[in-house]
């Protein structure tokens, strides 16, 4: 199996809806130039009707986006950096994420919103978000994050044929790795977890870029006698909520690693769902591995200190054998 770059990957499923589907757009600002690389190339083969550079209005371009799907075509939209869904917040919360419901299911909204997250090389803090924790809170939107080229691959094309909206994010720190990735068609269904490394002392849910930190991490901790399941959600909405606890429930002891904050964040979820739907297999409580609740700073020493690593899992993984679980029945 060849190896290919995440971001290549990515172009590569978006080449292939193109070619499949004459409905398929995409857009975004600097799209022939791909500042992160997913559409590099694409506008030499597909030509500017199909690929088009838009303004740098991110509220009105998605608005358009939106009545672009609700008139029959799939738009892709390349938003660069996750920070921008803020400048179009009114559109993916109000809009996007509530026309279905509110048309009681009358009208499919079939539109990928791609961005990147996490530390984006001393970008500041508005180039460096990772708002899935609020976006899963809107209902009505999809999100997904891929660890890997080929989960990035065929996460991407689910998502294009997806009838729903789907928010795509790809850590940019992950942006320029590469692995093995299947030729030609190559899908990830939505909703499906994967356990990444199989174990039997304790489980390390990941996303994003954390995943191949926890791989790293687990790879420490067998030499030291741990045996560490690590378990990547893939998409975040909707969760594979039952492949998640199957495994907390086996091992009995969770940490959950978030490339995103720790105050109301995805690892403050999958806290809460392990303590509602496995708390007899628990041995300890779990235990949140996260960016510290503080803007991604400039500095490169600050940035890199903010991002979960390895020794973040690990020390996480220390931590669920130390602790007690010191719960009364």
């Amino acid at each position: 199996m060849p190896e290919t770059y995440f971001s290549r990957a990515m172009r590569d499923a978006i080449g292939i809806a193109l070619r499949e589907d004459p409905t398929v757009l995409v857009v975004g600002e600097d799209i022939d130039k791909s500042v992160l690389g997913p559409t590099q190339g694409l506008v030499q083969e597909f030509g500017r009707d199909r690929i088009r550079n838009t303004p740098i209005s991110e509220q009105a371009v998605v608005g358009a986006m939106i009545g672009a799907s609700l008139t029959g075509l799939r738009p892709v939209m390349d938003v660069m950096f996750s920070g921008f869904f803020y400048v179009a917040m009114d559109q993916i919360a109000n809009q996007a994420a509530h026309i279905r419901y509110m048309s009681g299911g009358q009208v499919n909204l079939p539109l990928v919103l791609m961005a990147g997250i996490g530390p984006s090389g001393q970008a500041g803090s508005q180039h460096s978000e990772s708002p899935h924790a609020a976006l899963m809170g809107l209902s009505g939107l999809k999100i997904l994050v891929p660890s890997n080229p080929a989960d990035a691959k065929g996460l991407m094309l689910s998502a294009i044929r997806d009838p729903d909206p789907v928010i795509y994010l790809m850590d940019v720190s992950l942006a320029g790795t590469r692995g093995p990735v299947p030729e030609g068609e190559h899908i990830v269904p939505l909703g499906v977890a994967e356990v990444k490394r199989t174990g039997e002392d304790v489980t390390v849910v990941a996303m994003g870029f954390a995943v191949p930190e926890a791989l790293a991490a687990a790879e420490t901790l067998t030499k030291e006698g741990i045996s560490v399941e690590v378990v990547d959600p893939r998409t975040l909405v909707p969760l594979d909520r039952e492949k998640i606890l199957a495994s907390v429930r086996k091992t009995g002891r969770v940490v959950i690693a978030e490339t995103g904050r720790r105050t109301c964040g995805f690892a403050a979820e999958l806290t809460t769902l392990c303590v509602e739907h496995a708390w007899d297999s628990l041995k300890t409580a779990p235990v949140r591995v996260t960016w510290p609740d503080v803007p991604v700073p400039y500095s490169p020493s600050l940035e890199i200190a903010c991002q979960v690593d390895a020794a973040d899992i690990i020390e996480g993984v220390n931590q669920a054998f130390r602790t007690s679980r010191a719960l009364s029945v």
